[in-house]
């Protein structure tokens, strides 16, 4: 059996937090697509391939290289990305 590896790829994202939230939303984040809802518990509808995803707070929203975006959480973003230069 072949072995694979993921070929390196840099990709936009940004974590759902309470801070990030009343600081700024990043301008590629897209709004029709990710709705953020910020009454009292933070989380956020995501319009995925998949169908609606959720994202809870601290959790990480991710554009991937076809503009698609997906909710991922912090111990798998961070065991799978690295901050690029």
């Amino acid at each position: 059996m072949a072995k694979y590896r993921k070929k390196p790829v840099v990709i936009d994202a940004w974590q759902l937090t309470k801070e990030n939230v009343d600081t700024a939303i990043p301008e590629w984040l897209d709004l029709d697509v990710v709705h953020i809802f910020n009454g009292g518990l933070l989380f956020a509808e995501i319009v995925t391939l998949e169908g609606v995803m959720q994202a809870s707070e601290g959790d990480y929203i991710i554009k991937g290289v076809r503009g698609e975006f997906y909710p991922c959480k912090p111990d798998i973003f961070n065991a799978t990305y690295e901050l690029a230069e």
